[in-house]
């Protein structure tokens, strides 16, 4: 058996309920059985709740390896979560923005919105991000590297696809055809794929659909799942659980629906990721690794206690973690400052056979820097270094990131001086962005330069990243001359661009210039923009006490789809805080919205009470 819970607190004789809020479902008596002798429980489902009877032997319970992640979780019911897991919840907890040691821009930009900034995309191993047949992965390894996705981008076709316009892309395909020309499985995968690198999903689709018309693939469950995938994304949930209904029962297998249930969790919508989990379980899917991983990774977006429930039940049906599953777990755990518990789950990983990746090391030292542990951080950055750095290239790009948190000007400068030479892409993103945190715009201007002589087209990317350092530095009219040079160059602006404009309008005080830039990026545009770009602009609007521009943006985020988050929630109500006004039916609108207030959230609520009593009302009255 595996441990990721605390020994120091057991769980307790009484009887006490495990919530899944009706998402995980058990055989009614289903025994749970632990290893080395350790007494059995009994679970049996009651209105979709866990309940966990007593011992069948009348003693307490207990488990049989020490237990990590026990405290401040709602599986130990009547137990009062900590202050500290209330204080630490998502909103107004400066843990929100620690220093990054991935690249941010990328991980957001796959999943469309904040969410895989917290790292959260990363570390996936092969095992669970299973290769769809058509590029379903961004990965370029799922069609054999590097080279084959080149080799996809210099296609005539892919050449003709990102020429055509939308309207004109079906019947420039036709003409491409009626020429004699041939198209097979492979030049179809290397498309898809350079397509979703590229986050052309509307193309993709329409790609997909004419090849669907025109019968020049054969569909399996790999393919419908890609093209669900892709629904998704450019439709929505409720066209991608529509489309499901089209495909031929036979093709509804376990991945078409954890395709949908990854869709769900980067949608951020708890509701329907939890339906989802709960079909896949009615059909008689296995519960697998992958499916536990979501949950998580939903969890520890949106309610961090409901993670010990997931653990829970991953134990009770021997479901194996996997590193993806123990560097979720290490980032929460550091996210709310538990150093210790960070360290147990570490311990636990280590002894289960897995060690740590670079990733995994690279999050455990950025938490011991936003911890103020520097001693343990700068150790642990000797060890990721090791004894030559030249040697170890891999790790230049996030020793680059954690040095510069440290305010270590010397190190940033040696390691980029083993890059400089001969650099790479993404190491030369990290030194803009590490020489822009420490206050050396020069520096990161200097880099930028060099990437600009080295290679002769840079995608907006490489752009955001100094885009940001000036928003960081409110150097707005270095701002604007960069962001024309963009779009001189002929940069595609995305959802990146519109969130280092609008950051950088905002940083310098214009916040109804970024209000603008916003509005009409989403107007004009089918990507929709980051969820932390509206945040930006709704946490100057809170600040000032804007309630009219604040409820604007919270409508905005309901309109993009940017529902069950906290954090939008306790923005809104500290609009009407520093307005001294009342926020009539704020508690309503929340339960409707099935969120739930923590302790911060409800001294909000009691502060915009209109009708709360005080000791000089009652004295009155």
């Amino acid at each position: 058996m595996w441990a990721i819970r605390r020994a120091s607190n057991p769980i307790r004789k009484q009887s006490c309920c495990i919530l899944f809020n009706h998402t995980f479902y058990a055989k009614p008596e289903a025994t749970n059985n632990l290893e080395n002798g350790v007494q059995h429980s009994k679970f049996c489902l009651i209105n979709g709740v866990y309940n966990m009877k007593r011992p069948v032997s009348g003693g307490s319970y207990h488990l049989a390896l020490p237990l990590i992640w026990g405290r401040n979780l709602s599986s130990q019911v009547g137990r009062k979560s900590s202050d500290k897991e209330d204080d630490f919840e998502d909103g107004f907890s400066e843990l929100e923005a620690p220093p990054e040691t991935e690249d941010m821009e990328e991980l957001a930009e796959k999943n469309e919105d904040e969410l895989s900034s917290e790292g959260d995309s990363a570390g996936e191993d092969a095992g669970e991000g299973e290769k769809g047949a058509l590029a379903l992965s961004d990965t370029e390894t799922s069609v054999g590297g590097t080279e084959h996705a080149k080799k996809g981008r210099s296609s005539p076709i892919f050449k003709i696809i990102m020429e055509a316009t939308r309207p004109s892309l079906n019947s420039a395909l036709d003409q491409w055809m009626e020429a004699g020309n041939s198209l097979g499985q492979g030049e179809i995968s290397l498309v898809l794929l350079n397509l979703r690198k590229r986050r052309l999903y509307g193309k993709a689709l329409q790609f997909m659909e004419w090849l669907e018309t025109t019968k020049r693939l054969d569909y399996g469950e790999r393919e419908y799942a890609s093209r669900l995938d892709l629904v998704a994304k450019v439709l929505g949930l409720q066209k991608a659980e529509s489309y499901i209904d089209k495909i031929p029962s036979s093709f509804r297998g376990e991945f078409l629906y954890r395709t949908l249930l990854a869709n769900c969790v980067a949608a951020v919508n708890v509701k329907k990721a939890e339906e989802i989990f709960n079909k896949m379980k009615d059909f008689g899917f296995p519960i697998s690794t992958f499916a536990c991983n979501q949950l998580i990774l939903l969890y520890k977006r949106v309610d961090r206690k409901k993670i010990g429930d997931v653990l829970k039940m991953m134990e009770k049906e021997d479901v194996k973690p996997s590193l993806f599953t123990y560097s979720l777990l290490i980032d929460t755990k550091g996210r709310i400052h538990d150093i210790s518990g960070m360290e147990e789950v570490l311990a636990t990983m280590k002894a289960e056979g897995i060690e740590p990746d670079l990733y995994v090391q690279s999050v455990i030292a950025k938490h011991y820097i936003f911890a103020g542990e520097n001693k343990k951080a700068e150790i642990l950055l000797k060890d990721i270094e090791g004894d030559d750095i030249s040697k170890n290239r891999a790790a230049c790009k996030p020793l680059l990131t954690l040095y510069a948190a440290l305010g270590k000007i010397e190190d940033v400068g040696r390691i980029w001086n083993v890059c400089e030479e001969n650099p790479r892409l993404e190491e030369c993103l990290a030194a803009i962005e590490a020489w822009g945190k420490l206050g050396k715009v020069e520096n990161a201007e200097k880099v930028f330069e060099m990437m600009m002589k080295s290679w002769k087209r840079l995608s907006s990317k490489y752009y955001n990243v100094l885009l940001k350092v000036y928003a960081n530095h409110k150097l707005l009219s270095k701002g604007k001359e960069l962001a024309k040079r963009m779009s001189d160059n002929g940069c595609r602006i995305g959802p990146l661009t519109w969130d280092a404009l609008v950051k950088l309008y905002v940083e310098a005080g214009e916040v109804e210039k970024a209000d603008s830039i916003l509005h009409k990026a989403s107007e004009q545009n089918q990507v929709k923009p980051l969820y932390n770009t509206y945040i930006s602009v709704l946490e100057k609007y809170a600040d000032r006490g804007d309630i009219h521009n604040a409820e604007k943006i919270f409508h905005r985020l309901r309109q993009m789809g940017y529902i069950g988050r906290m954090r939008q929630y306790q923005l809104l109500l500290q609009a009407y805080v520093n307005a001294k006004a009342p926020a009539y039916g704020f508690r309503e609108r929340m339960k409707a919205d099935n969120i739930f207030p923590n302790k911060a959230t409800l001294a909000q609520l009691q502060a915009v009470d209109a009708f709360r009593k005080t000791q000089i009302s009652e004295l009155l009255d």
